[in-house]
């Protein structure tokens, strides 16, 4: 009867969702495999590309589209027919259940220098084509964006709950709400962005609970996520090395660098030296109107015939033997730039010079190659080799769970396949007999052992009778064990810090509401939210300004309760 509640319990457990691709190559910085989402009411539907440090849907809307850019814009940049016409961008005023919030800043790529705003309102997002077996939410953050920094929409794979007022009404994540709604098995996700340039291409996998075995080579290191939760997937970056260059072998990075693994975005942000070494040793030309590295007709023609390959190593210490090896072909950096970087389709390197090192990023095209694996419950990811077959491989779906409260947080193997059997021991009656006998003899021994630890104790406490009775200790007992916390292995919704609650939006003078065409949409009604309260609390063995303290020293806890309030600021029109 056990076995049939235990085999219930796994068939009604939530399974992976696979989210299937679109099958269409998308994007004018090079080819990505694009995902379809489905939003408000009637749907209107949009090819985009995940976000693996986004956590809200990002679509476009018809005021990035101008005059001055090509007359099917919008299929450009992945918007689908609506109501039997082209689509431009999501029309708010079309959906029944469209809620606006306002106009907010975007907060994604603010460290890159994309500093854009969004029109946010909730509204219903499924995923894939209607009726082919996706999962539709209702009440779903969604931003329409104009700016072309973002050309293609986003689907956000993290958790963090998005505010916009305050603290009190965060907004959960679209990956929360499938976890809430018991629609996965875990919070964690698994992708690889595809491959339009291998033959066969094989396109994007993205699997929301789980991932799929067919699509990596295995290894068995494991990075922890950054305590930073803007930048979870961050992971040192060792070596950049590279085989028949122009120059032969080169190795490509001076130092290692800390860098944020981001689908996000399409390029690899290296530091200035980094970029003049690639440069050096694949021909490239700096183009500082665009910030971005051409490769001239020559150049690509000699480079096709060489077929390079970069190798990254990827490690959080110096210890070759636990790095992470990523290979890849020259003809993962083998993209073209069309509009509106250049009117015509353009050659070009996807690296870019990073400012400061929250720049260093490794984006979509260094994921063309690699596949990540993010478990948001156990806070740590994986990154491996991509699979690439003489044909498309049948999928092997692996689900990741929940961890137990009972087991270990930081177990990796605690995935169940998504086709498991019913356990069974496949032991005889023999073998069963002869455990119990052993278990036997094993409960008997620990008996005779406990009778001599009594005789033994007895004796003990007889002889102390006539010892003087011990010191009492003064104070504080040295070495005193800690009362040990209780272990919590998934992030509340209240402990992630929500994306906008309690920021100040830009204060630069007023900019477009989303579109490029300053003379049609003024930005209006931007908000200035309120900065929070600030606690301060002394810590007990410190004394005046962070010192530690010594002997004779007056210390004052201010108490947790009472705090310093600072100036609120009122809401104001710009």
């Amino acid at each position: 009867m056990d076995d049939i509640k235990a085999n219930r319990r796994r068939d009604d457990s939530p399974k992976p969702f696979v989210y299937a691709p679109s099958q269409s190559w998308d994007g004018n910085d090079g080819r990505w495999s694009t995902f379809i989402v489905r939003v408000g009411s009637p749907e209107q539907n949009f090819r985009v590309v995940p976000s693996t440090s986004g956590h809200e849907t990002f679509i476009p809307v018809p005021e990035g589209c101008i005059e001055s850019d090509p007359t099917d814009c919008g299929s450009l940049r992945g918007a689908m027919p609506f109501n039997g016409k082209e689509s431009s961008g999501f029309l708010t005023n079309a959906s029944s259940t469209w809620k606006p919030v306002g106009l907010y800043t975007l907060n994604l790529g603010d460290r890159l220098g994309i500093q854009e705003n969004g029109l946010f309102g909730l509204d219903n997002v499924g995923l894939m084509l209607q009726n082919s077996g996706g999962v539709e939410l209702s009440d779903q953050v969604v931003a329409g964006i104009a700016t072309k920094d973002f050309y293609l929409g986003l689907f956000g794979l993290g958790v963090k709950p998005s505010n916009f007022t305050d603290f009190e009404n965060p907004q959960p994540a679209f990956m929360r709400t499938l976890k809430d709604q018991n629609k996965i098995p875990s919070l964690s996700f698994a992708y690889t962005a595809g491959a339009a340039y291998r033959i066969p291409q094989l396109p994007g996998s993205l699997t929301l609970g789980g991932y799929d075995a067919s699509r990596f080579t295995p290894n068995d290191q494991t990075f922890s996520f950054s305590t930073d939760d803007s930048r979870v997937l961050s992971v040192g970056l060792q070596r950049i090395t590279a085989l028949n260059t122009l120059l032969g072998s080169r190795s490509l990075l001076t130092s290692s660098t800390l860098t944020l693994i981001d689908s996000t975005v399409p390029h690899i942000w290296l530091p200035r030296d980094a970029c003049d070494k690639f440069a050096e040793a694949f021909g490239l030309t700096y183009d500082p109107n665009t910030d971005l590295y051409l490769v001239n007709d020559t150049m690509h023609d000699k480079l096709t015939e060489l077929q390079p390959t970069i190798t990254f190593n990827l490690g959080n210490d110096n210890n070759v033997a636990k790095a992470v090896t990523i290979q890849m072909p020259y003809g993962a950096f083998d993209l073209q730039a069309s509009h509106p970087y250049y009117e015509n389709a353009t050659n070009y390197f996807p690296i870019r010079r990073a400012a400061n090192d929250t720049q260093y990023t490794l984006g979509r095209t260094f994921l063309q190659e690699a596949y990540v694996i993010a478990d948001y419950e156990r806070s740590n990811f994986s990154v491996y080799q991509s699979k690439f077959e003489s044909k498309t491989p049948e999928q092997q779906i692996i689900a990741i769970s929940t961890p137990s409260k009972a087991g270990n947080p930081n177990d990796n193997n605690n995935t169940e396949g998504v086709a498991s059997q019913p356990d069974d021991s496949g032991l005889s009656t023999g073998a069963k007999a002869g455990i119990g006998a052993g278990i036997g003899v094993l409960v008997l021994a620990l008996l005779a052992l406990a009778f001599l630890w009594y005789r033994r104790r007895k004796s003990t406490q007889k002889s102390a009778k006539h010892e003087p009775p011990p010191q009492e200790v003064q104070g504080d007992i040295p070495g005193a064990e800690l009362p040990v916390p209780r272990e919590k292995y998934e992030m509340d919704q209240g402990d992630l810090p929500g994306s906008r609650g309690g920021a100040e939006l830009d204060s630069k003078p007023s900019r477009l509401l989303l579109s490029d065409d300053a003379s049609k949409y003024p930005f209006r009604n931007q908000a200035e939210l309120p900065a929070g309260p600030l606690r301060y609390e002394m810590d007990a063995d410190h004394g005046k300004g962070g010192k530690a303290a010594t002997r004779g020293d007056v210390i004052h806890e201010m108490d947790g309760s009472n705090f310093v309030v600072q100036e609120s600021r009122d809401f104001k029109q710009i």
